[in-house]
């Protein structure tokens, strides 16, 4: 085994892999939740703690929309915050989650792996497997990647592995990631599938640089490294209790909102984001 996976011991503790990180690397948590989709908070308290931990970068990826990651783009941008945003997706593919940088247009779920990894580079974006080798139809297993990596059209080759999730850490699959993303060689990246604000940066991942641009060119020459910490299994049951709650609500106000047509639905976390149509529509980025 590899130092930089034999370093990687995700069921015990902190995690690290990769490369040494240096005084002048940036840190960005590239998979985050808000509340478009199943996180609890909105946009602006997870700029707001992004800003906190100090990172540089940080990806929205809600599943199957894009429309929160583009509204806090446009927050950051209006406050001028120390933090620069990327538009991104996590796609459920029928291989497994698939998480999308630098999206310019949603791309639908249930779609192969293959298929999306490819319209993801349409658009010029990053294709990361998120979360693999577990055993669950949400996760990509070695077998599906590999035979991406193999296929003669370099389209539906992945860009990156996510090598440390600290939601699926615990799991025994999980430990083999980092050696089995360094056999694949490509880029070795983490993020904290946060679905609340104070998650944000749990996990990160370290890249020569700090801007969008210096992500990109780390994860094309495989200078990229992740570190953090995963989840307490209670932890993760008490956020369920909190996304259930949170579900009811967004049933009550969406179903209220058609009954009495008063052109309003749930709350996506983003002002204006109860407005019928809302600002931004999940398929397309507002520019």
């Amino acid at each position: 085994m590899s130092d930089a996976a034999d370093a990687a011991v995700q069921s015990q503790g902190r995690a690290t892999g990769g490369p040494t990180p240096g005084d002048d690397w940036g840190s960005a948590d590239l998979h985050v939740h808000s509340m478009a989709s199943d996180g609890i908070d909105g946009v602006e308290a997870i700029l707001d703690a992004a800003v906190a931990r100090g990172l540089t970068l940080i990806a929205i990826t809600d599943h199957e929309r894009i429309d929160g990651a583009v509204a806090a783009r446009k927050i950051a941008l209006a406050k001028g915050l120390p933090i620069e945003v990327i538009v991104g997706e996590e796609i459920t593919t029928r291989n497994g989650h698939l998480v999308g940088l630098f999206m310019r247009e949603r791309i639908g779920p249930w779609g192969s792996m293959r298929d999306s990894v490819r319209r993801v580079h349409e658009q010029g974006g990053i294709a990361i497997v998120a979360h693999p080798l577990v055993p669950y139809p949400l996760c990509a297993s070695a077998g599906t990647i590999r035979r991406l990596l193999e296929a003669d059209d370099r389209r539906v080759h992945p860009d990156a592995i996510e090598a440390f999730n600290p939601t699926t850490a615990a799991m025994r699959w999980t430990r083999r990631v980092p050696e089995f993303t360094e056999e694949c060689g490509v880029a070795a990246v983490g993020g904290s599938d946060a679905h609340r604000a104070s998650n944000v940066g749990q996990v990160v991942t370290r890249f020569p640089g700090s801007s969008a641009d210096d992500l990109r060119r780390a994860v094309a020459e495989r200078q990229t490294t992740f570190e953090g910490d995963p989840y307490p299994w209670r932890e993760q049951f008490r956020l369920f209790g909190r996304q259930t709650r949170k579900n009811v609500v967004a049933l009550r106000d969406d179903v209220g909102g058609k009954l009495l047509r008063r052109g309003t639905g749930r709350d996506l976390g983003y002002p204006g984001g109860r407005r019928r149509p809302v600002p931004s529509k999940p398929g397309t980025i507002d520019t």
